[in-house]
């Protein structure tokens, strides 16, 4: 027979079906030998306790036939394999070697970036619509008329860039990846290290080939020095900073970041499209012929409101910057625009306190900073000018009031808010003082359960050091006084404490008839 009863628990059910299997190709085999041999086959035997066979007589090749054959029993499962592929293995995958590692890299690289296939399953009215859809690639007009893809540099299989990542409609993006250097020729050949590389983009507003045309400007060109200084450079129209070899192993006016930000209707239509760029110096004798490279995409709604970040949920995470704003007649007001929020002085030791452009590094939670410039005392001239001057150098231009104690307060909650206090009063200066240093001291708790502790700001003092006497002395015979300005996170959470400061005593009272009658 080709039945084979198995009682078996259910850890053992597909491998009781996978034997049944075998059974019931082995009756096929059976059958369509039955009349030459003019006898029941027999010779499968099974056990029924263990389900394991004790004599086959099938070959692999009976086992799988060529078509199906007709039984007499209707109610036997019949299973046939049409053609000779093996469909329980997998093919031998090709092993990389110097000559097919190009195509294996392109053949595998889809799998990270596939812009391919982003409309399928839409409706009709959605896929007919003229203006981006959620997750759709943005789409740029090529020199020669083509309508090409919106690509961006970024790391695949490894942290070498690529440029396989499209920019994708709504999906803010950040990549970070490594870009080889041959500095044999001219640096400007290089194109992945030029500024027109990513500035002369010109975007379609639209999915279709026929949409108007959105060029990139340049918002911004920040010029960073080996030490970190950041000097905003003045852009003309049609000005390009071209990589220029400074050294044998070194040059300048290479791009280390780009920032896109693209503003966007409601319709799904780009509006306009801005680049920021920080262009630095690169020494391939300390970097080992490799660059770091940034790229960012921004989506902003046009006419909307800005979107505002948090810094926590609820407690603030390190390494996000401070959540500050002023006080208003309805609550607090906080402003997007970094050189608005609590920062501090951005500048090398050289820096002049008193000759601008001076940038600005918001303040981060958890993380102590200190930066500085120095101050001539040839330019002292005006004392109460210079006063103020360097006071808003170290402050900001706008310095803020208050404070979130947690990284998602409300504005409206403005008990919420910690003010910011200050050691220093304009009223009460009696003399010419020059401020020398400023320094933050913020105080943070844990908040919360044990298990899962939320970091809140409990106070924030500002204290600002002025000269007691005349600078002179301060400058150690020479014309030049430092002036600094840091900040500091000091925790000051109470220990832990148990919940029960005693154990717990058993009160228990019973009726007095508890054991009544056997007392």
């Amino acid at each position: 027979m080709a039945v084979s009863v198995c009682t078996v628990w259910s850890n053992l059910t597909i491998f009781c079906i996978f034997i049944q299997v075998i059974l019931v190709t082995s009756a096929i085999s059976a059958t369509s030998n039955s009349t030459a041999s003019g006898k029941e086959n027999s010779t499968n035997r099974y056990n029924q306790d263990n389900c394991t066979p004790t004599e086959p007589s099938v070959t692999p090749t009976e086992l799988l036939p060529e078509a199906s054959q007709p039984l007499p029993d209707s109610g036997t499962l019949l299973l046939s394999v049409i053609g000779g592929f093996d469909g329980l293995s997998h093919p031998s995958p090709s092993l990389p070697t110097a000559d097919n590692f190009d195509s294996l890299f392109s053949q595998f690289i889809s799998f990270i970036f596939d812009p391919e296939g982003v409309d399928e399953g839409l409706p009709a009215e959605v896929q007919a619509s003229s203006g981006y859809q959620f997750g759709d690639v943005l789409a740029t007009a090529e020199p020669s008329g083509q309508k090409g893809i919106f690509y961006l540099p970024a790391h695949g299989v490894t942290a070498d860039c690529v440029n396989s990542s499209p920019a994708v409609f709504l999906k803010d993006q950040t990549s970070r990846c490594s870009q080889r250097l041959a500095l044999d020729g001219d640096c400007s050949s290089l194109q992945a290290l030029r500024m027109d590389t990513y500035a002369n983009v010109q975007l379609l507003a639209g999915r279709n080939a026929d949409a108007a045309v959105v060029p990139v400007d340049v918002a911004s060109v920040i010029l960073q020095s080996i030490k970190g200084a950041q000097t905003e450079l003045t852009v003309s129209d049609g000005e390009d900073f071209l990589p220029v070899r400074t050294t044998s192993s070194g040059c300048a006016n290479m791009v280390l970041k780009a920032v896109y930000v693209i503003k966007y209707k409601s319709s799904g239509e780009l509006v306009n499209a801005s680049v920021s760029l920080v262009l630095g110096f690169v020494n391939t004798s300390r970097t080992h012929n490799s660059l770091q490279q940034e790229f960012q995409v921004i989506f902003q709604a046009d006419g909307g409101e800005p979107t505002v970040h948090y810094s926590g949920n609820p407690g603030y995470v390190v390494g996000m910057p401070l959540m500050s704003g002023d006080r208003a007649t309805d609550g607090i007001s906080r402003s997007i625009n970094l050189r608005d929020t609590l920062s501090l002085l951005q500048s090398t030791e050289d820096q002049d306190c008193l000759k601008g452009p001076h940038q600005r590094s918001p303040v981060l939670f958890g993380q102590d900073y200190m930066s500085g410039c120095t101050l001539s005392l040839e330019d002292i001239t005006n004392c109460s000018l210079v006063s103020q001057s360097l006071l808003n150098v170290l402050r900001g231009p706008n310095p803020p009031q208050y404070v979130a104690s947690f990284g998602n307060t409300l504005l409206e909650n403005v008990l919420d808010w910690v003010p910011i206090k200050s050691n220093m009063n304009p009223t009460e200066v009696q003399s010419c003082q020059i401020p020398l240093a400023l320094h933050l001291e913020i105080e943070w708790t844990k908040y919360g359960s044990l298990v899962n502790p939320q970091a809140q700001i409990v106070s924030i003092r500002e204290m600002i050091e002025t000269n007691q006497s005349s600078l002179a002395p301060l400058s150690g015979g020479s014309s030049i006084v430092p002036v600094r300005s840091s900040v500091a996170f000091i925790p000051v959470s109470a220990a832990a404490v148990p919940g029960y400061r005693a154990a717990p005593s058993i009160n228990a009272k019973l009726p007095f008839d508890f054991f009544f009658p056997f007392v």
